[in-house]
């Protein structure tokens, strides 16, 4: 078999795997939006689909890196093509552990109907917070179907905007704990729901690096946004 062979299957693989990322991402952001429709409508279907979907997102994790270790041990990639594996395999895990953020939603959800709590709590705060982290989360999706440095660092520079807004949710709730007790325990809960919400834009923001690390060969972890658009300029 000629090498240009070899090398043509080899990009069908890895375009193969790379489109069934995309697949498992769009799985898990369509799951995070239905678990925080679920929260602002307080619905159990919502909430239970959004539960029946997670073990679809788990399954395709494990399919996925079945193929990618399979991948590995067959081509022995090196450069930007082992990079690009290494990517895959942070993606897949970061995007299983946002399908966990938005089921632990779900979850938080069937307790708050069951105990019959009132909507006047700020659900429509969490639910812009949700907005701003599926609308990175997005972002950094497109940005790995493109490879896209530039799409990458729009991530890195937007992750202060969800920061602030669990923030202003925190002293919202707190208020509304102090003002009538009565609403600790939905408020607490509330509280766990937003650090889910915050939790899914940490980990876009994480896709992002990766995908810099892919293209760049560069590590711009722990690193300021501005900082890391200096380092791969």
């Amino acid at each position: 078999m000629s090498d240009k062979h070899l090398s043509t299957q080899f990009d069908a693989e890895l375009s193969g795997i790379s489109t069934r990322v995309l697949e498992m991402g769009g799985m898990v952001e369509a799951q995070v939006a239905q678990a925080v429709q679920a929260l602002t409508t307080f619905s159990t279907e919502q909430a239970s689909f959004v539960l029946q979907t997670e073990e679809k997102v788990n399954a395709m994790e494990v399919d996925i890196d079945r193929n990618l270790h399979s991948i590995i041990a067959r081509r022995q990639p090196t450069a930007r093509d082992l990079r690009l594996l290494i990517a895959v395999s942070k993606t897949i895990a970061n995007l299983e552990r946002v399908g966990d953020e938005a089921a632990r939603i779900a979850r938080t959800v069937q307790r708050l109907i069951d105990a019959g709590v009132s909507t006047r709590l700020p659900i429509s705060d969490l639910s812009f917070e949700a907005q701003l982290a599926t609308a990175q989360l997005r972002k950094a999706l497109d940005a790995f179907a493109r490879l896209d440095v530039d799409r990458a660092l729009e991530v890195l520079k937007q992750d202060d905007e969800i920061d602030k807004e669990f923030d202003g949710l925190m002293r919202k709730l707190i208020t509304y704990m102090m003002e009538d007790p009565r609403t600790i325990s939905a408020a607490i809960d509330l509280v766990f729901v937003a650090k889910a919400i915050e939790r899914v834009g940490d980990h876009a923001k994480n896709l992002a690096e990766v995908i810099i690390y892919v293209v760049k060969g560069t590590d711009v972890r722990h690193n300021t946004p501005e900082a890391a658009e200096t380092m791969v300029r």
